[in-house]
Parts: C-alpha cells; structure tokens; sequence
C-alpha cells in the first residue's frame, strides 16, 4: 500500500507491544520499519525499467526476510538513538512494525511475494485497494492519539480496526464475486469462464473490476456492491487474451525482449493484452482507472527491431473529466453511468 498506511500500521503494531513510558519510540521504530521494506523501490536500472516491477514485494517482503529486515531496521535506529536506547528493546520494536509490511500489501492486488525464496508466487488477496482512505484515516488518528496521550490501548486499537477492514473487505470481494456469477449466468458463460476475479477499485470497497476469461477474450465490467446492501453491474466490453508462449516463439534465445516478457507475464498474472489504442503495448489488464475500462494502467512498449534491447515501461495516467465524473456515478451507483458512453 501506500508509505503512510505502511507506517502507521507498523506504528500501531509496536505501540500495542509498548509500556506507557515507551509508547512514542515504539510508534517511531515501527513506522519506519514498516516504511523499509519498500526500500525496494530504489532497486532500479536505467538499462532495464523492469528491473524495478520485478523486485518491487520481492524478497524485502517476504515472511522469512521479516529477522532481517527488523535487524537493519533496528541498526539505522540503534545509530539515530546514538545507542542510549537497549539494542534489544529497538530490535522488538522493529520486528513488530516490519512484520506488517508484507502482509498489509498481500491484502492488495498488486502481488506480493511473501513466501520467496521458497516460491516466487505473488499473493494478491484483493480485499483491500492500494490507496484506501477508509482505512489509512482512522488508524492514522489512533496512532497520533496513541503517541501523544502515551496509551498503549490506542495501538491495540488500530491493529483491531486494521484487522477487522481486510475482513469486511474479504465479505464485499466475496459478495462482488457472487453478482459477477450471476452475470455470468445472465450470458451464459458459466460454463466456459475461467481467470475469474474481482478487485477493489481506487481508495473504496464498493466498486469493484470484474475480470473473466472466456475462450480467447477477457472480459472487464465494474461491480458496485453497496455497504448497506444492494448491487449492481456497470458493463464493460471484451478484449483478445495475449498469449505469453506466443509471443515467446519470435523471440530470440537468451534475449532482452524475451526475458521481459516472461518477467511481464509473470508479474501480470498472465492478463496480458494488447492495449486498445497502441499495437505496440503489451499491458496488464489488471489495472484500470475506471473500473470496467479496457484501457490499462501500464504496459510495456517490445521492439522486435531490437530484441537485445530492454523494453519501456509507460504509464498511461491521464486522468480526465469524463473518466472522474463515471467513476464517481459508480461509486454514487448511477446505473446510467458506463464507462464506453
């Protein structure tokens, strides 16, 4: 998620472990060993702008890199505190905010690899957004509380309301997915859709992307499921699913190109499109910022010219009008509202 909500969960992580005399050290140490993990950003390469995708939750993410990364985390701080601080009391402090890291991002959609060196899989739970204010507000006003008042209870506090949001978002990703099955019914593609899944979309756990495969096409629509109840479907369109081992066959042996698309492939789960609007641009469906839009996040531009060549990673985040005024018709459930209007 976010630097903010990574900090103050592993805030709240180390002041509900903490005496009332060391509450605010506590809070400190474990926001910024939350933070480190996504020290991994910094992991990058002009000569290769997939470098930085590929090592992004890698191993400074996963479970069994949680000793280590509580360790360097407690070293930069045992020096900050000019070792007036018990080294050990620190290392606790550190481990506990750092513990937090990889799985708050596994409750994303991103992909996490939480069990590497043991498995390169990314785990992706989908029942939180990657930006959520709901969720990082409160704990951010509990941690603040917690610190300024030296009270214990306020960590414990957050790491419960931390806890209880993830779940709330686990029954919404499960009733999003059960109207995505009744739209199946209604197309009749029950029986031949696979690849099915839903995902949060921006900053709320109402609206959710629908995503299914059937045949050789994918298909995207938004899913509105109201907290209080109620639901109803924003439909999409389809698009042709590219195949990885296709693409691989005019590749060269041992080339640039051919490497990043297997690290691509990999790092999109396998929902590999060509974007609508660019025939050059292999893209992850995954993301969009309208959530039944075909057009992606992110992509990739392959130069077949020059195979030994790394190829570009693009953004594609231009944010305009029509596209916020239908995402917040979604979010308001305007079933009106579409987003190939």
């Amino acid at each position: 998620m976010d630097p903010v909500s990574q900090g103050v969960l592993g805030a709240a992580a180390a002041m509900a472990a903490a005496p009332k005399d060391k509450v605010r050290p506590a809070a400190l140490i474990g926001w910024g060993a939350a933070m480190l993990a996504d020290a991994d950003i910094f992991i990058r390469s002009a000569d290769d702008p997939l470098l930085n995708i590929e090592y992004h939750r890698h191993f400074s993410h996963s479970l069994f890199f949680i000793p280590f990364g509580g360790l360097v985390a407690a070293t930069l701080f045992w020096l900050v505190f000019l070792g007036r601080k018990p080294f050990g009391e620190i290392y606790k402090y550190s481990i506990l905010g750092y513990a937090t890291a990889g799985l708050l991002d596994a409750c994303t959609s991103y992909g996490t690899q939480l069990l590497w060196p043991l498995s390169d899989i990314r785990f992706a739970w989908n029942v939180i957004s990657i930006i959520d204010p709901v969720f990082t507000a409160p704990l951010l006003g509990l941690v603040f509380v917690g610190a300024f008042r030296k009270r214990t209870l306020f960590g414990r506090v957050g790491l419960a309301f931390a806890l209880a949001y993830p779940l709330f978002g686990f029954v919404q990703n499960r009733r999003a997915l059960s109207v995505q099955h009744e739209l199946l019914e209604q197309r009749g593609h029950s029986q031949a859709a696979s690849r099915m899944t839903v995902k949060p979309s921006f900053a709320n756990l109402m609206v959710w992307r629908s995503i299914y495969r059937v045949g050789d096409r994918f298909y995207v629509d938004a899913v509105r499921v109201g907290y209080f109840g109620g639901s109803s479907v924003f439909e999409g369109d389809s698009i042709p699913v590219v195949d990885a081992g296709d693409l691989l066959v005019e590749t060269p042996e041992g080339s640039a190109i051919r490497r990043d698309i297997e690290r691509f492939d990999h790092f999109s789960d396998g929902y590999l499109v060509w974007h609508p609007e660019k025939a050059d641009m292999l893209c992850d469906l995954r993301y969009a910022f309208l959530p039944n839009s075909l057009i992606p996040l992110w992509g990739i531009r392959l130069q077949y010219e020059n195979p030994d060549t790394h190829s570009e990673f693009v953004n594609f985040r231009e944010l305009d009008q029509k596209t916020r005024e239908a995402f917040t018709a979604m979010l308001w459930g305007d079933s009106h509202s579409s987003a190939n209007e």
